[in-house]
Parts: structure tokens; C-alpha cells; sequence
């Protein structure tokens, strides 16, 4: 009877850690995401958005293959506390920039 418990249990134990070990090797494909960054930036500085002032081929060879953001804000007008902004996820009166 004990040797019968102790195989079961040796078993359990052996396909938890195979179930483990599988789940560890299935990685999510992680996404490539670029993140323009620029100060004084309009829609018109891009022309992936329609501008004819400038030509950036490769930015709209970039938004042509992935995702082009057609409802953007920007939290501050002011350079430092709109990037503090991105960077913590809090609006400018919260994040602390000063």
C-alpha cells in the first residue's frame, strides 16, 4: 500500500514539473514596438499623416507595416512634465516633475 501511494505521488510530482517545464519553454511572442519620441512635434511634421511639408519615407514605410495613431494627445504643452507623464502614467500635477 505505502509503495502504491509513493508511486502515485512520485508520479503527480513528476508531470507538475513536466507541466511546469512546458509552460517555461512557451514564451509569448514579445511585439516590436517603436516609440517616436520629439519635441514641438505636429501632424504635420510626418507625412505618414498627410503632410506634403516634409517627406519621411522610412516613418511611413514604419506605420505602413504596423499601427498608425490617429487620436493623440498630449498630456503638457511643456517639454519636461509631458515626458514625465509618458514615463510614469500620471498626469503632470501627480507625477512629481518639477
Amino acid at each position: 500500500m505505502k509503495n502504491r501511494k509513493h508511486k502515485a505521488r512520485g508520479l503527480r510530482w513528476l508531470l507538475a514539473c513536466g507541466f511546469i517545464l512546458q509552460a517555461a519553454n512557451l514564451q509569448a511572442a514579445k511585439p516590436n514596438v517603436i516609440f517616436i519620441f520629439s519635441d514641438d512635434h505636429a501632424t504635420q511634421s510626418i507625412s505618414a499623416y498627410g503632410s506634403k511639408i516634409n517627406h519621411t519615407p522610412n516613418i511611413d514605410r514604419i506605420a505602413e507595416e504596423g499601427a498608425l495613431f490617429q487620436a493623440n494627445f498630449c498630456t503638457n504643452s511643456i517639454c519636461g512634465p509631458s515626458r514625465a507623464s509618458i514615463l510614469t502614467g500620471k498626469h503632470s500635477h501627480k507625477n512629481g516633475f518639477k
